[in-house]
C-alpha cells in the first residue's frame, strides 16, 4: 500500500477509533520500508521480526482489535490496495488471528 491514508476516510471505518487506524497505519508504512532493501532472505528476516514485535507494539499503544473490525478493515484495505499489498496484510492479519 502506498503512503497515502486516504482508506482511513473511508465512511465504512467511521465507528472505528482514529487512534487503531492510525496504528495501523504507521504499522504498514513501516511494513513497506521493510520490503524495500536487501535480499528476499534478509526481508523475509526483517519482517518476521516486525510481525513478531507487533504483539507488544499494540499492548505498549493500549490497541485491539475485535474480529469483525479486522474483517471490516481488511474489507476497506483491498479497496486501497494491489495484490501484493492484500499478499502482506493476509500475513500480518493470520498473525494476529493465531494469537
Amino acid at each position: 500500500m502506498e503512503s497515502s491514508n486516504e482508506w482511513m476516510n473511508d465512511p465504512e471505518l467511521k465507528n472505528i477509533d482514529r487512534a487503531k487506524l492510525d496504528f495501523l497505519d504507521k504499522m504498514f508504512v513501516q511494513s513497506t520500508s521493510i520490503n524495500k532493501s536487501g535480499t528476499p532472505q534478509e526481508r523475509q528476516k526483517k519482517m518476521m521480526a516486525f510481525l513478531l514485535s507487533l504483539n507488544s507494539l499494540s499492548r505498549e499503544n493500549n490497541i485491539t482489535f475485535q474480529k469483525e473490525e479486522v474483517s471490516l478493515i481488511f474489507s476497506v484495505l483491498k479497496k486501497y490496495s494491489t495484490s501484493d499489498d492484500i499478499d502482506k496484510m493476509q500475513k500480518i492479519s493470520s498473525f494476529f488471528q493465531s494469537r
